[in-house]
């Protein structure tokens, strides 16, 4: 029977950082054996309901009762302080933080570009990409090499440059810019890195309005020419999402897959033997490590009952994808890493109208990094044990600072 609360503090404070790579907060677990929502206090000030059943998680994520829209007064500050929140509202909202038919009108021209049959034709590209940093990484003078930096950032990096028409040789600047923004660094470097990175990309889409190009923003700025609707805002909003969200999360599941199927090396045998097994071990590394949790606030915007609680118009609502994705609920015996699983129902990539308009590029890139990199070097292993890596555990996204390697 599913268990309720009744609305008092469950005695939490988000966010909650993560202790180690392989497991959960353990409050997560606890909070959960209580009941799949609960009330929790935010570091940010104010109350939110947590969500971290998988049922429950899913039913909020496609309810239309609940708003993605930052903008509102109350939206729940999980990640965000609330002068950077300020700054965020004085600019054109991010297609995450819309809500119906704004959303959808948003969403629907750059779908398109996503699609497995359109990211099937780069996958010769992304092959070549992943063999060439692999060929540097081979050609070290010295071992052990760190993977994060010769291989989880600049596969990803290099792959959303060339899809969005960014010359890669600004990544070193947006990809510092990103990880000041998404780090717990000081609020005078996450408003800093903010309005550089926008700037940056305000500039590069003036740019390509006047010198068209053949990638995605160019056949934006092309197509909006065409009817008639050329929004420069909207544009600099949708690449800053892209931009930020298309190299951050796929490097920290590279660093983060290869740790897994390293310390499991009965796992990683399987997909050695048969590679049609990788996108399922993908999916199940996905769930495992959920790098991206908390980031689907919502603020309820009518009364609703979720699981047996009942939720009023202007409270807040965090959905823990992590937790809903541990859930044994959902996924027998969830501790264990079973490449076999099947797991394809996580939320990982969120779920609803929201979820991840990149999932199909992000799956394609890990699957082709891990069979290249497991079938190149066969004997590649950690260099220092486990327990010695330099995890990090940010308020946003889950990683590795370094991953030292050899073979």
């Amino acid at each position: 029977m599913t268990k309720s609360v009744t609305g008092e503090l469950a005695g939490l404070e988000l966010p909650v950082e993560r202790g180690c790579p392989f497991a959960p907060p353990t409050a997560y677990e606890q909070l959960r054996e209580q009941a799949p929502i609960n009330k929790v206090r935010l570091a940010s000030g104010g109350e939110a309901w947590w969500v971290s059943g998988h049922e429950e998680a899913r039913t909020v994520l496609v309810d239309g009762r609940f708003s993605s829209d930052k903008r509102k007064d109350g939206f729940p500050l999980f990640t965000l302080d609330a002068a950077t929140l300020q700054q965020l509202r004085s600019q054109p909202p991010l297609m995450l933080g819309m809500d119906g038919a704004e959303h959808s009108a948003a969403r629907r021209p750059v779908i398109g570009e996503f699609t497995v049959k359109r990211l099937a034709a780069l996958r010769p590209r992304i092959q070549a990409i992943v063999d060439h940093f692999i060929d540097d990484l081979l050609a070290a003078d010295q071992r052990p090499v760190d993977l994060v930096q010769a291989l989880s950032l600049p596969v990803p990096s290099l792959v959303i440059c060339e899809l969005l028409g960014v010359p890669y040789s600004d990544h070193d600047f947006f990809q510092s810019r990103t990880t000041m923004m998404v780090r717990r660094t000081s609020l005078e470097d996450r408003r800093r890195a903010f309005a550089e990175l926008r700037a940056y990309i305000d500039d590069l889409i003036t740019r390509k309005e006047s010198e068209p190009s053949d990638d995605l923003f160019g056949r934006q700025i092309a197509r909006q020419r065409q009817e008639g609707t050329l929004d420069h805002a909207g544009l600099v909003s949708l690449a800053f999402l892209l931009l930020t969200a298309g190299h951050e999360t796929t490097a920290n599941m590279i660093s983060l897959g290869v740790v897994g199927l390293l310390t499991h090396p009965e796992q990683l045998a399987l997909i050695k033997a048969d590679p049609d097994r990788t996108p399922m071990a993908v999916e199940e590394l996905l769930r495992y490590f959920t790098i991206a949790d908390g980031v689907t606030s919502r603020l309820a915007t009518e009364d609703v009952e979720i699981g047996g609680v009942s939720i009023k118009a202007g409270e807040g609502v965090i959905v823990s994808a992590l937790s809903a994705n541990w859930d044994p609920a959902a996924f027998k015996d969830p501790t264990d890493l079973d490449v076999e699983r099947g797991a394809r129902h996580h939320l990982a990539f969120g779920f609803g109208p929201h979820q991840c308009l990149g999932q199909n590029l992000a799956r394609m890139e890990l699957q082709i990094v891990f069979d290249t990199l497991f079938r190149r070097i066969p004997a590649l292993r950690l260099a220092v044990p486990v327990d010695d890596l330099p995890f990090k555990s940010d308020a946003v996204i889950y990683g590795a600072h370094e991953l030292p390697v050899t073979w």
